[in-house]
């Protein structure tokens, strides 16, 4: 009867697990982006399951090291399985095979090989695939360096590529996890705090399931802020270099770097970050490489919109104003408030000192939220960086953003305003009850 309890006992405990384990893996092998029921099903599933594991159960290194072992099963039990969410793969490989066969992918829209009768692996079926065929590609030179990578290896065979580039960003993410964990140890921080990214379904569907480069950038910004610590600055330059060079965003956080090292070892740090970054670009500069990319970059800030805040606020001002559409000045009208806030944020003083996380936190928040275009993957740095502070309003967020999934269930796509208002209204919501908590904490 004891041993009858015991058994009953553990299998119970495992049932948050294993209800994880078939939610996430449901939606990564059978889920579609026009499946949307199905996917707040699994959705909701795993995030019941990842919440009690979470914030109910308590943990020792024991079950922490159980647990993180989970958030690398999930991880690699995606390896075989084409993205399913997201048509970005059919991009990857497209750049992929433009450099195997010694062509810059900056250097032409997709169109151009097609009218031309463009190099063997780029033909109408591949082109038909893409997303954004009217706009040169903007993935950074790690990203391209991968997609070459795995294109070599399989260079007609998309899954083959595929399951390369899943099984590098897989082992960015066991880093990822890894460096974390010491990180949470040198910053005396509770030790379960790795299971917010560890075991995130969104971190894990996003990155490990749809090829999200995101994965990348994350592993280097832990590594910077892992070397950081060490006071391996000239090291820790470097690693932030590669995380700029695997997506843009962590130039962001370079001002921030001026309070924690100094004038001296910020300007030495900005000239090594900026030195290796030149180099990693330095094989896809041409004479139309900054004028494509620079397009790109125009065209995210000036055209594209999807599951803002800030800027669907000031559009419908703008509607009401103009009678028109201000997205070519607000665009832009935004960007330089991000850039004045981090600016403020990195040379304010307050009365008590955060730690560098907690800025980084708060700075991509403030971007977020002033973007025209946040796409679910976009949530991974608020979610990692949040490890590291008492902020969990990025968790929250992680969980609600996949609703904007809704849009692709229409018979003809749609942006549901509704589930944007609902999502940042709890998440503003959280953050300010958590701010406000904290602060008569401190009081």
């Amino acid at each position: 009867m004891n041993s009858f309890s015991i058994n009953g006992k553990s299998l119970l405990s495992h049932f948050p697990a294993v209800c994880l384990l078939l939610a996430v893996g449901w939606m990564g092998y059978t889920v579609h982006q026009e499946d949307f029921y199905s996917l707040l099903l699994c959705m909701g599933i795993s995030f019941g399951a990842y919440y009690w594991i979470c914030f109910r159960e308590e943990h020792d290194h024991r079950s922490i090291r159980f647990y993180c072992g989970l958030g690398i099963l999930l991880r690699l039990s995606l390896l075989f399985v084409l993205p399913l969410l997201s048509d970005d793969i059919y991009r990857f490989v497209w750049d992929g095979r433009l450099i195997n066969q010694g062509i810059n992918p900056f250097e032409q829209l997709p169109s151009y090989y097609i009218e031309q009768g463009g190099p063997p692996g780029l033909d109408q079926a591949l082109f038909d695939q893409l997303n954004s065929p009217e706009y040169f590609t903007i993935y950074p030179p790690i990203c391209q360096a991968i997609f070459a990578t795995a294109c070599r290896l399989f260079p007609t065979d998309v899954g083959g590529a595929s399951m390369v580039m899943k099984a590098v960003l897989i082992a960015m993410e066991i880093g990822s996890i890894y460096l974390i964990s010491r990180l949470l140890t040198a910053y005396r921080l509770p030790a379960q705090n790795v299971l917010f990214y560890a075991l995130n379904p969104l971190m894990i569907i996003e990155i490990s399931g749809n090829l999200h480069f995101e994965g990348a950038m994350v592993f280097f910004l832990v590594l910077t802020l892992w070397l950081l610590w060490r006071e391996a600055w000239m090291g820790s330059a470097v690693a932030m270099a590669l995380s700029i060079a695997s997506k843009l965003l962590p130039l962001l956080f370079l001002p921030l770097l001026l309070r924690f090292l100094g004038w001296k070892k910020s300007i030495q740090y900005y000239l090594i970050t900026g030195l290796i970054v030149s180099l990693l670009f330095l094989p896809l500069l041409s004479g139309s490489f900054l004028d494509n990319f620079g397009n790109s970059l125009d065209l995210y800030f000036r055209k594209f919109e999807f599951n803002a805040s800030l800027y669907y606020v000031l559009r419908w001002l703008g509607y009401q104003l103009r009678g028109y559409n201000l997205i070519a000045l607000l665009g832009p009208a935004l960007a330089l408030i991000v850039f004045s806030s981090i600016l403020w944020l990195s040379f304010r003083r307050e009365k008590e000192a955060m730690t560098l996380p907690h800025y980084l936190l708060f700075a991509i928040s403030i971007y977020l939220l002033c973007a025209t275009t946040v796409h679910p993957w976009y949530v991974s740095l608020p979610v990692v960086l949040c490890c590291f502070t008492h902020f969990r309003y990025p968790i929250l967020w992680s969980a609600l953003i996949g609703l904007t999934y809704v849009n692709y269930s229409y018979e003809t796509y749609v942006e549901n305003l509704w589930v944007v208002a609902i999502e940042y209204s709890l998440v503003l919501g959280f953050f300010l009850w958590e701010w406000r908590t904290k602060s008569m904490e401190t009081s």
